[in-house]
């Protein structure tokens, strides 16, 4: 099976091949067609869902699938977010969300001045590319938990689901 991922994030692209390992996983990188840093749980998931739709209509894709990761924010509190999306032939729609847990107040800071997470994570760390390897979640969680890890829960989800309505 063609499944194209849109992105070219190796921990989003990892996660993707994890799951769907006997089948052919092709990234490529399209617009989210949100803001680059998505600052709520409904623009994220719109992110992943315009990433999964370019991707489905892209010439022998199965299935597209689009991976987001955002900020949310519930009472004064600001949480990491992530959303997936799979798309198939038909136009099925699968959601599936992730991992939350709330940001330090000097990332929050940073993030309201119009700062992108991972330009944050990086200077916090002390570190390059951190969205590109362990990512917020692996920085505030001690590596317990890595990116790739929290998407491929996610990717999983989004499996499940679409193999559960092709078996009814």
């Amino acid at each position: 099976m063609k499944i194209f991922i849109g992105s070219t994030n190796p921990t989003k692209v990892e996660a993707v091949k994890r799951v769907f390992s006997n089948d052919d996983v092709s990234s490529v990188e399209v617009e989210s067609k949100v803001a680059a840093q998505p600052f709520s749980d409904e623009e994220t998931l719109e992110g992943a869902v315009n990433r999964a739709r370019e991707c489905a209509t892209m010439k022998k894709s199965e299935l597209g699938i689009g991976l987001e990761g955002g900020v949310m924010e519930i009472d004064d509190d600001l949480f990491l977010c992530n959303w997936g999306v799979l798309v198939d032939q038909k136009e099925n729609i699968y959601r599936a969300s992730g991992a939350r847990i709330p940001l330090p107040d000097e990332i929050k800071e940073g993030l309201q001045t119009g700062r992108e997470l991972g330009e944050l994570m990086d200077a916090y760390a002390s570190s390059a590319n951190v969205s590109k390897h362990e990512g917020a979640i692996g920085i505030f969680t001690n590596g317990v938990i890595k990116r790739e890890e929290m998407f491929t829960h996610v990717v999983k989800l989004l499996k499940g689901q679409w193999e559960h309505d092709k078996h009814q």
